[in-house]
């Protein structure tokens, strides 16, 4: 029986949501083996002067634990 853990990460790009979400992903894989999925739960862009300057992302990633 294999058991799924879940972390929660924050990461960020200045290029887009996609951008971001890999760049949590990343991150992530630096400390997790076995990650089996990544769920984007918010994203959030930060403006200035009516521009879009940077993307955020909130995502869970899920992994398989070994016994």
């Amino acid at each position: 029986m294999a058991i799924t853990k879940v972390i929660e990460v924050i990461a960020s790009s200045e290029k887009s949501f996609d951008d971001a979400t890999r760049n949590a992903l990343k991150e992530a894989s630096k400390s997790v083996d076995n990650i089996t999925s990544i769920y984007v739960k918010e994203m959030n862009a930060n403006v200035t002067n009516n521009e879009i300057v940077s993307y955020a992302v909130n995502a869970k990633v899920s992994f398989e634990v070994s016994k």
